[in-house]
C-alpha cells in the first residue's frame, strides 16, 4: 500500500501541507486511497489513548476532507455547549442522540444522505478504556443508509495512519465482521491491552431499550 502514501507537494492547500508535515514530524505516515462516493460511514480502530484525537485530526486536516464524528448529547450543550461545543461543531461534530434512540439511526441515515457530502465517523469501542466488544451503531447506520464502510487504523508501532480500505456490508454479521478484523489485523493502537475485541455486542433486550 506505500503507492498510497500522501506527499505533502501533492495537496492543493498550505494548511493541509502543513498538517501533513506535522504528522511526519513526529514520525507519522498517512496512507489515503479516494473514496468510493459521497456518503459514507467511518470507523476508527483501536482507540485507547487521547493521542487518537491529535493524530486523527491532522490526518483529517491533512487530507482537507470534513469528516463528520458523532460525540456524546453533552459535550454540545449546556456551558460546555456555549464553550467547547462551539469548538467541536466547527470540526463536524454531531451530537448523539442516546436518550431518544428510537429512531435515531432513521434520522442520521436520512440527513447523511441528503446532504452533498457526508461521511461520519464512529469509535465503535465507545471507550479508551478495555471493552468486551463493539457498540453496533456504525453496523446499523452504514446498513441504513446502504452506504460504504471506511476502515481506519491508528498503527502506532509502524507510526501509520491508514485511509485506505472500504467495504459494503452484507448484513451477515459474522461474514461483515470477519472482513472487518481481516483489515484491522496487525494494527495496534498505544495501549494494546485496551483493544476491544472485533466483535458486536449483543442485542439489548426491549426492556432494556425503553429504558
Amino acid at each position: 500500500m506505500s503507492n498510497h502514501e500522501v506527499q505533502p507537494a501533492a495537496l492543493p492547500t498550505w494548511g493541509q501541507r502543513l498538517s501533513l508535515r506535522i504528522l511526519r514530524l513526529i514520525g507519522w505516515r498517512l496512507l489515503y486511497k479516494p473514496l468510493p462516493g459521497p456518503h459514507g460511514v467511518v470507523v476508527v480502530y483501536p482507540h485507547t489513548s487521547n493521542w487518537d484525537v491529535v493524530i486523527g485530526l491532522l490526518g483529517k486536516w491533512s487530507l482537507g476532507l470534513p469528516f463528520s464524528w458523532l460525540g456524546k448529547e453533552s459535550l454540545f450543550t449546556g456551558l460546555t455547549g456555549k464553550t467547547l461545543g462551539v469548538l467541536l461543531r466547527r470540526w463536524h461534530g454531531i451530537p448523539v442522540e442516546r436518550r431518544t434512540a428510537t429512531g435515531a439511526t432513521a434520522r442520521l441515515a436520512q440527513n447523511m444522505l441528503a446532504s452533498d457530502w457526508c461521511w461520519i465517523a464512529l469509535a465503535p469501542e465507545g471507550t479508551r478504556s478495555y471493552s468486551p466488544h463493539w457498540r453496533s451503531g456504525f453496523y446499523h447506520l452504514a446498513l441504513a443508509a446502504k452506504v460504504p464502510l471506511l476502515m481506519v487504523y491508528m498503527d502506532y508501532p509502524n507510526k501509520t495512519l491508514g485511509v485506505v480500505d472500504t467495504l459494503m456490508l452484507t448484513g451477515d454479521v459474522e461474514r461483515d465482521m470477519a472482513a472487518i478484523a481481516a483489515v484491522f489485523k496487525g494494527h495496534h493502537g498505544l495501549n494494546p491491552k485496551d483493544e476491544a475485541p472485533i466483535v458486536l455486542a449483543p442485542p439489548r433486550s426491549p426492556a432494556r431499550t425503553q429504558a
